[in-house]
């Protein structure tokens, strides 16, 4: 019997891994088609197109799917269009949090949202209802491994960047969206395509929030992040380390 229940958990690990994945390519080929549609589908004269690639290559999704959603969303292949839309809303705590999606059904990802919202103790709420608290930025991410700090702090500043930040293994650059291409193109001349790199929504006031709100929080974040039509979440929640090790244990 022990045997037995070890074979399910394995195989349920599995399952819930494999389910991740599939996710994650459903959302990478989502860019794909979106970034060739705009920009066309040559990645040297397309810099979305050039990270959507690299996302792809990391996540290991196999060559004939990008390129058949590069096809499409350059009108050379029959699909589906997507439309990308923000919603805004707070979650427990009064965390706002602002969801960018990717979607072929505007009605289903509206509903699928929002009932996410209401049974995580948060509420949907009308566009700039939130973003006010929020900045855009450019961030560009490299892994640390291989590329000095001031190789890339030299190579930033001189792109244009406003930041740059190391932690976790990573390297992440900030800039402002305006100059997104020019520090982005800079990076790559210098390091090669980055590991992820587009505009983003960086908090500019802080919601601080106790160990009961995160939990649901982080919940919320979750059950959004499941969201096939979901490509990122922000929130401008702020938690001590403390909560975060016991929500962890």
């Amino acid at each position: 019997m022990a045997g037995h229940s070890k074979f399910k958990n394995i195989m349920y690990r599995k399952g819930a891994q494999d389910a991740k994945r599939a996710k994650l390519f459903t959302k990478i080929i989502r860019e794909l088609t979106v970034a060739a549609r705009e920009g066309g589908e040559d990645p040297s004269a397309n810099p979305r197109l050039r990270s959507a690639i690299a996302s792809a290559k990391a996540a290991n999704l196999p060559k004939d799917r990008v390129e058949r959603a590069i096809r499409r969303g350059a009108g050379n292949e029959e699909g589906t269009n997507y439309e990308a839309i923000r919603y805004e809303g707070y979650g427990p705590g009064g965390v706002a949090l602002i969801v960018e999606a990717l979607t072929d059904n505007r009605n289903r990802a509206a509903a699928e949202i929002r009932t996410a919202f209401s049974k995580h103790g948060g509420n949907l709420g009308e566009t700039n209802s939130v973003s006010f608290q929020f900045e855009r930025a450019g961030l560009v991410q490299y892994a640390a491994k291989g590329i000095p700090e001031d190789a890339i702090f030299e190579a930033a500043l001189e792109a244009g960047a406003t930041n740059v930040a190391t932690e976790g293994g990573q390297h992440e650059v900030s800039c402002a969206p305006e100059d997104f291409n020019q520090v982005r193109e800079g990076l790559e001349a210098k390091f090669g395509v980055p590991e992820s790199a587009g505009l983003v929504w960086r908090p500019t006031v802080m919601a601080p929030i106790g160990e009961g709100d995160a939990a649901t929080l982080f919940r919320l974040i979750e059950a959004l992040e499941d969201n096939d039509d979901v490509q990122t979440v922000s929130a401008n929640y702020e938690v001590s380390d403390e909560v975060i090790a016991r929500l962890s244990a």
